[in-house]
């Protein structure tokens, strides 16, 4: 799932004037040169994993005396479009992030244009240290996610949550749901008090998120393994049958506005923010903002409620180009990574690290949501995300549930999803 910061788009002209420099540069072979560790990511300085990574670049060079890690910032969306370029090329960087998924660091790997870590995987213990459900993205096989060789890690995880409005629950005098039924009988208090309960994007992925969340309230791992990797999903099954016309239902009664439809990611966001809706289910990547945005009222999270699984998955990866001069190293810095010290940062900065220790974590909204993380691949809940097995599904996906929220039947919308789904897999 694509996670837009707000500032990384400003970014890509800087990323193509950085990749047009290392694409016409010359190599001049200097000793120097030869102990700098060439390091690209996409993350906003003032983020969480842009503040740990810092560090983890300042303790890299105090441990490796002699050593420099340059740091090149690009947008997500140019690494996208110029990764297969610049990775086939000599000018590659030494290590980069770049997003998990069969259509990226699979077919990256597929193309052989990624270094295999399975021995660094090994040697430096990220197979222990990392769950099942974290590695599922890091390992590919002939470019389809989920097994194989490591080809990426990811130091931080992703997982869906509700955030809430403290305040508007104490108004309305609704207690944290604990149980499914609470939860839509929070809705239904919430809409009789002329308020609409859930913040809504139908533009882009947050719709699309609700319909999947509600699906895998009946899903079991057979049902998750048949959806993101052997194309034998059944549109028409008991889960999405039941999502569909949940969904659509919760549009009907007013649980998510209609009118949200043509709205955005952000609008949703916004909407949270300004204590329209009282609920928001999304991820992780919202908390950041959050913490430093939401000063008009108390909020906090809580896992979805009665559902074993919800979206998530490992973040983004460190990958290591096959052109790469200083795998060794780039293999070093993403251990470092791992490690205590810039772990515990990314949990107190808001993020969900993948091994981090709750008890070393001072603020108590960032212990919750690490041990939410903790909770939830304790039971292997991790259940990916929706647009995942298909190319360009994310787009077919968005246009299903507008459809929804426009008012088609759900049979309708889950036949034209069965259709786009059984053709990308080549049905």
């Amino acid at each position: 799932m694509y996670r837009p910061g707000k500032t990384s788009v400003l970014l890509a002209a800087a990323a193509l004037t950085a990749l047009g420099t290392t694409a016409c540069g010359g190599s001049s072979g200097s000793s120097a040169q030869d102990h700098v560790l060439n390091l690209w990511h996409y993350e906003d300085a003032d983020s969480a994993m842009g503040i740990a990574w810092k560090e983890a670049v300042k303790e890299f060079q105090q441990q490796n005396p002699g050593w420099t890690v340059k740091v090149s910032h690009t947008s997500f969306e140019q690494i996208q479009k110029t990764a297969p370029m610049l990775l086939n090329s000599p000018k590659a960087p030494d290590i980069m992030e770049y997003n998990k998924g069969n259509a990226t660091a699979g077919l990256l790997s597929k193309e052989g244009l990624l270094t295999d870590l399975s021995p660094a995987a090994r040697s430096y213990g990220w197979d222990a240290k990392l769950p099942a459900g974290i590695q599922a993205t890091s390992r590919y096989s002939d470019g389809v996610m989920g097994s194989g060789n490591w080809y990426g890690v990811p130091d931080y995880a992703e997982y869906a949550m509700v955030y809430y409005n403290k305040d508007l629950f104490a108004k309305y005098h609704v207690a944290v749901p604990t149980t499914w039924d609470q939860f839509t009988a929070a809705l239904a208090t919430f809409k009789a008090a002329g308020v609409t309960p859930l913040a809504d994007g139908g533009a882009e992925y947050p719709a699309q998120q609700y319909l999947w969340e509600l699906a895998l309230r009946k899903a079991d791992p057979s049902w998750i393994k048949a959806y993101e990797e052997t194309g034998k999903a059944d549109f028409h099954d008991a889960a999405w049958t039941y999502a569909a016309d949940t969904f659509a239902d919760w549009v009907k009664r007013g649980y998510i506005a209609r009118n949200s439809v043509s709205q955005k990611a952000q609008d949703m966001g916004d909407a949270f923010e300004a204590g329209s809706s009282p609920m928001m289910v999304s991820g992780d990547w919202w908390y950041g903002g959050f913490e430093s945005e939401i000063t008009a009222f108390s909020w906090g999270t809580f896992l979805i409620p009665g559902s074993t699984y919800a979206a998530g998955s490992g973040g983004n990866l460190w990958v290591v180009p096959k052109n790469s001069k200083h795998a060794d190293m780039a293999e070093k810095f993403i251990n470092l990574t791992l490690q205590p010290t810039i772990q515990n940062l990314l949990a107190a900065k808001g993020q969900v690290p993948v091994a981090a220790d709750p008890s070393a974590v001072s603020d108590p909204r960032a212990r919750e949501l690490v041990q939410n993380y903790r909770t939830i691949v304790g039971r292997d809940g991790l259940a990916f995300y929706p647009d995942w097995p298909v190319p360009d599904f994310y787009a077919t996906l968005t246009s299903a549930t507008q459809n929804l929220m426009n008012g088609q039947s759900p049979q309708s919308v889950l036949s034209s999803l069965q259709s786009a789904y059984t053709s990308g897999f080549g049905h």
